[in-house]
């Protein structure tokens, strides 16, 4: 049995070559292109990858469609980004565990993300993601950084997939994070207009890794000071000063992040309290 890859792009002509060649073991790449403009769709075309068209709108609704509408030619499919490759001994796992799955019908995938040739051991946001999975037991929750939800039983795969989140350089991880944190705000308020169920206890004591997330991610929208805390955090407490400077400019940039979020947010909550106050 094989797997199918999903690539999803926009614009990556540049880190598209090496992606395509660690997934090229693969008898189904499908390229799901967000209508680039440059040569992302000739570059899937050249090593033989299907395409997909869909204009962007946010990350779940994106992802969701495109698991529901690709039509795979394998039961097991293997979610990676452009930036992203597969480790040998992570295509050598996954080719396992879709001959043996037990009852799991997703499996986990340890990432190292990079700065230049340095892996980003201890600073890394998250370690683990769901990636290697059946379609039809998968389903996607908010507008950015997706909370990836299973319906059965989910396994951990050996092997790493290693992640280049600065190959494009650091003005266009600044341009990405500019979007990704105005999804961010507009899925907090989004989250309080609706009072969305949140539970401090469970932030701490849930045992799907997914849910537990979900309150942890509400906790931390909830404190004060939330930028210095997030540095703190990757930079101190998970011991981000062993990553060397990278690991310092790091921890730095996500707090910059943080706190474009916490900009962001009082900007819109003005703004709807605006907009009630005239309707």
């Amino acid at each position: 049995m094989t797997v199918s890859i999903l690539i999803l792009t926009k614009n990556e002509e540049r880190d598209l070559p090496g992606c395509l060649e660690s997934v090229s073991w693969s008898n189904d790449i499908v390229v799901y292109d967000s209508l680039s403009s440059d040569n992302t769709q000739l570059i899937a075309k050249k090593y033989g990858a299907r395409i997909v068209e869909r204009e962007f709108d946010n990350w779940s609704s994106h992802q969701n469609w495109g698991l529901k509408n690709i039509q795979f030619k394998n039961k097991w499919v293997f979610y990676i980004d452009a930036d992203e490759r597969m480790s040998s001994e992570l295509i050598e796992s996954v080719q396992a565990l879709v001959n043996k799955p037990d009852d799991n019908v997703a499996f986990r995938i340890q990432r190292r993300d990079f700065w230049g040739g340095r892996w980003l051991k201890h600073v890394q946001a998250s370690k683990y993601y769901i990636r290697l999975f059946m379609p039809e037991y998968i389903n996607y929750q908010r507008l950015v950084n997706p909370i990836t939800n299973v319906d059965g039983n989910c396994g951990v795969a050996d092997g790493y997939l290693n992640h280049f989140p600065f190959s494009k350089g650091i003005g266009f991880w600044f341009e990405r994070h500019n979007s990704y944190s105005s999804f961010e705000a507009a899925q907090i308020v989004e989250n309080r207009k609706n009072n969305k169920n949140f539970s401090v206890l469970r932030a701490f004591i849930e045992v799907d890794f997914n849910k537990r997330r979900f309150h942890q991610k509400e906790l931390f929208y909830r404190l004060p000071g939330r930028a210095l805390i997030k540095f703190i955090l990757f930079y101190f407490v998970r011991f981000g000063f062993l990553d060397g400077r990278p690991g310092f400019n790091y921890a730095v940039i996500q707090s910059i992040y943080e706190q474009m979020i916490v900009l962001k947010v009082k900007e819109l909550s003005v703004e709807n309290e605006n907009s009630d106050l005239r309707d």
